[in-house]
């Protein structure tokens, strides 16, 4: 309503430069996804994707997934060693932490516990008890929502805002795509929190906000877009259209409410300790005031209670234990990692993320996997990025469209026209785009490693059509005493001949 009475004219360079980045993204991807779609389907049979495509963001997002996956491949891991000791304090066995951590000396590490061993006592050095602070989450912005829904909620981003955006439209939050992460000046917060204290769950917190009084938000970062995500009137399950939705809309209840709650204190003590010139430490935590995580409870810090300790004390040895383990690798992207790599890098905007993870799910370039949503490349993905590296780095690698962005950012700020950018940018991927093509080949090397050629399984495995449900090519079988089959392994799919 407000807005409605303030009308501005529209900025013309803005809209410019979203023009820009429409003409661009399409021109370039139309160009190379076509091409590669045509020359690998011709050419492979047992593909695992229908549209083999190239996006100037899709592409970069594959390859951090494929950047981590080599990461893992090539990881090589090593064996290390620890030594714990346990000490006796008030009845109870305590293991106290090694600051060394871990050493990577097998005799190095048998050396120190058989020195420790000559010891009977651990001295306590310091015994120190500071209050600290976990501070309230700051406003929700749309990428912050996404992580957010993957890891805790179990969403894919997509699936994320096409939730949001029907609770938006039903009038139960605020406009869900935003980059803003501060409330506006005078926002109101009364309003939304009266919405709120009629419901059963977090009503009581709310009716107790209001008497208290609200505690400032933090500040954010203000795009200038839209306020953060925030509820604008109660609901229930029923009435937000399910489960999975009602998830979401409580999420971003209990958020708003968080962040204008007050921080979290506690009392963390720590001890150090000394055994034979090797110093130890043990930490222990006590809640004062749950503040935000009353509402929010999964962020509330762990409380670990430890045994009183004065400077000088000797507590007995139980024992010197040497531990050994190996470095792991890195785990695979999840969609949380993921989303925060894109927004490092410039790839994609809070409201095309969701698109361009979906995107490369759906091409079966990645899988995701598992209760953690790890995004595990296939083998076409692979086979993409590593082609990709092979032929022309830039056209996967994240500063190629971070370049690009600059000059749309030039088109908003008026310092540069939509017609010098974008003939700028298609005439570099013109002529990458030709030198794509004239190199196909080296990416040919890599495809031919996972998939068979078309002339090759029209000779091994007598090759006749095309499976109508998966796409892909099925097997002529002849099988003694039954009907012959064409039969393709993956969908299990069989037709009788």
């Amino acid at each position: 309503h407000k807005a409605m009475k303030n009308l501005t004219t529209p900025n013309e360079n803005e809209s410019r430069s979203v023009d820009a980045r429409q003409e661009l993204d399409l021109k370039i991807g139309v160009a190379f996804t076509r091409f590669q779609t045509l020359y690998f389907q011709d050419k492979y049979g047992n593909l695992d994707s229908s549209l083999v495509s190239y996006g100037p963001c899709q592409t970069p997002t594959l390859g951090f997934c494929v950047d981590r996956h080599d990461e893992i491949q090539y990881f090589k891991p090593e064996p290390f060693w620890t030594v714990t000791p346990i000490i006796e304090k008030q009845g109870a066995n305590i293991h106290i932490q090694w600051k060394r951590g871990h050493i990577f000396d097998n005799t190095a590490a048998l050396f120190f516990q058989r020195v420790m061993r000559d010891s009977r006592t651990a001295k306590v050095e310091s015994v120190t008890t500071k209050e600290g602070k976990k501070g309230r989450p700051i406003p929700l912005n749309t990428v912050e929502m996404l992580k957010v829904a993957s890891v805790s909620l179990g969403m894919s981003p997509h699936q994320t805002m096409h939730l949001a955006e029907n609770l938006y439209i039903r009038g139960f939050i605020s406009y869900p795509r935003t980059e803003s992460s501060s409330y506006p000046e005078h926002f109101d917060f009364k309003t939304p929190l009266k919405f709120q204290i009629s419901n059963p769950i977090w009503g009581e917190y709310v009716q107790s906000l209001l008497e208290i009084g609200i505690t400032p938000a933090k500040k954010g970062h203000d795009a200038g877009d839209h306020p953060p995500i925030t509820p604008t009137r109660a609901g229930t399950e029923e009435e937000v259209g399910g489960v999975a939705a009602w998830k979401l809309y409580e999420y971003i209840t209990r958020h708003f409410l968080g962040t204008i709650s007050p921080d979290v204190v506690y009392n963390k003590t720590k001890a150090t300790f000394s055994i034979s010139s090797e110093s130890f430490t043990l930490s222990g935590v006590r809640m004062i005031r749950p503040g935000f995580t009353a509402i929010m409870p999964w962020l509330k810090p762990k409380e670990q209670v430890i045994p009183s300790f004065e400077t000088n004390d000797e507590c007995p040895i139980v024992d010197i234990v040497l531990g050994d383990g190996v470095t792991c690798p890195p785990d695979y992207l999840t969609e949380s990692d993921l989303i925060t790599l894109m927004e490092k890098h410039g790839i994609g905007t809070d409201a095309s993320i969701p698109v361009h993870i979906q995107n490369i799910c759906e091409r079966n370039f990645v899988r995701v996997n598992g209760q953690r949503r790890t995004l595990v490349p296939t083998n076409v993905g692979i086979s993409l990025v590593h082609g990709y590296y092979k032929i022309d780095p830039e056209i996967v690698l994240p500063q190629t469209r971070a370049t690009i962005e600059k000059d749309l950012n030039l088109i908003a700020q008026g310092k540069a026209t939509y017609e010098e950018v974008v003939s700028h940018a298609l005439q570099i991927f013109k002529h990458k785009f030709e030198y794509f093509v004239k190199k196909i080949n080296r990416m040919d090397e890599l495809f031919e490693a996972s998939f068979s050629h078309v002339s090759q399984m029209e000779t091994t495995n007598k090759l006749k059509t095309k499976c109508g449900k998966c796409r892909r090519y099925m097997k002529y079988i002849s099988l003694k005493f039954k009907h012959t089959s064409l039969f393709f392994l993956i969908c299990s799919n069989s037709v009788v001949v």
